[in-house]
């Protein structure tokens, strides 16, 4: 690039999106012509002694540890020296798309209200990858706390799957906490945290993989609030409204308000299509996903052992 000095080793083309700690560049490997992606995070004052942001360096702490097929793979990392362009520098295994860029592609309608989901067989795909990479991650511990459509990969044969962005991962230990409640992205955030949980499990993840799910089977965000109460209600709404007898440990929570309007339970397939998903195992997944207590949730390994995966 014109504008920008030469990293050593690696030649940068174009910037392909904008991260929370920096610009991310595809390029290539000078020695092997391999295309990569480059992401570029300055220091916290331009200046080496100005440090790195600490979720960063939790991120390629937990990435040198991580070796998973859907798992994105952490290359490199290049720490500008004194003299060169200030930064530090991760270099990852380039994948074409991303999975909210993979579905936008396929929509044929600004609409809303026309949007169209994946066809089943990908969906089923895709969950099966999505499952294994995070329940990969479960097994050492390592709470990805992010998941959503934009930090799922989706390779350029549309087959493949890969998790990434781990910027607000973390290890978990025994036990589970305390930790910050205000973690993932609004629409995939557990009810847990939106009730200000700060010991929490795994399940947070499993929640946010069964809003990917119905995301992926409708082509439309599941539970799309436009602030932490305006997403509790429309959980409620569908979900039916937490009680003591559903969920006893909710009720303990620091934002439980036994005066919150009170909603029915909807059955699943009148929340996500029984059309969208493709079959009755699919929305039994589902349902068992998106549980409320998170001791009753599914987890990652029994969920990859559902009937909806052994389908014809």
């Amino acid at each position: 690039m014109d504008d920008e000095p030469a990293l050593e080793g690696y030649e940068r083309t174009e910037a392909i999106g904008q991260g929370a700690y920096g610009v991310v560049y595809r390029g290539q490997k000078t020695s092997s012509g391999e295309t990569v992606a480059i992401k570029k995070i300055p220091f916290l004052d331009n200046t080496p002694e100005g440090g790195v942001p600490c979720n960063v360096i939790r991120e390629i702490s937990l990435l040198r540890e991580l070796d998973h097929p859907n798992v994105v793979r952490l290359l490199d990392v290049i720490q500008a020296s004194p003299g060169g362009e200030a930064g530090l520098f991760l270099v990852f295994e380039f994948v074409a798309h991303d999975l909210k860029t993979f579905m936008d592609q396929m929509q044929t309608s600004d609409d809303v209200n026309e949007r169209i989901g994946l066809p089943p067989q990908m969906v089923r795909s895709f969950m099966r990858q999505i499952l294994a990479g995070v329940g990969y991650c479960h097994t050492y511990r390592i709470l990805h706390r992010d998941l959503k459509p934009h930090n799922l990969l989706i390779s350029a044969d549309g087959r493949k799957v890969k998790l990434a962005d781990f910027g607000l991962a973390r290890l978990s230990g025994l036990p589970n906490g305390p930790y910050t409640y205000e973690v993932v992205t609004l629409w995939y955030r557990a009810p847990e945290l939106l009730l200000g949980a700060n010991r929490y499990s795994a399940a947070v993840d499993v929640w946010s993989i069964g809003c990917i799910f119905a995301e992926m089977a409708t082509g439309v965000p599941l539970f799309a609030g436009r602030s932490d109460i305006d997403q509790l209600f429309k959980i409620y709404q569908r979900r039916g409204t937490p009680t003591a007898e559903t969920w006893p440990a909710g009720t303990r929570l620091p934002y439980y308000n036994p005066e919150h309007p009170q909603w029915r339970e909807m059955p699943i397939t009148d929340v996500v299509p029984l059309e969208a998903l493709g079959s009755h195992n699919a929305a039994d997944l589902l349902n068992k996903i998106l549980q409320y207590d998170p001791d009753r949730r599914i987890v990652c390994k029994q969920a990859l052992n559902h009937p909806y995966f052994f389908e014809s």
